[in-house]
């Protein structure tokens, strides 16, 4: 084993419950975000978003 691979290598059965919580709210905030930014700036959204770019600035 080299010692990247030393390094990086991850004993799963000592994870403990807070461990596991952890990696599972990490993983699932990070597809979220994945799906969140796919669907949010799609290149058939372009118009949608352009037209929203300077709202906040708006005084309405």
């Amino acid at each position: 084993m080299s010692v990247m691979e030393e390094y990086l290598s991850t004993d799963w059965a000592s994870m403990t419950t807070q461990d596991w919580a952890g990696l599972i709210v990490t993983v699932l905030v990070f597809f979220g975000m994945l799906i969140t930014f796919s669907l949010a700036l799609r290149p058939s959204k372009r118009k949608e978003m352009e037209a929203q770019k300077y709202k906040i600035l708006d005084d309405d």
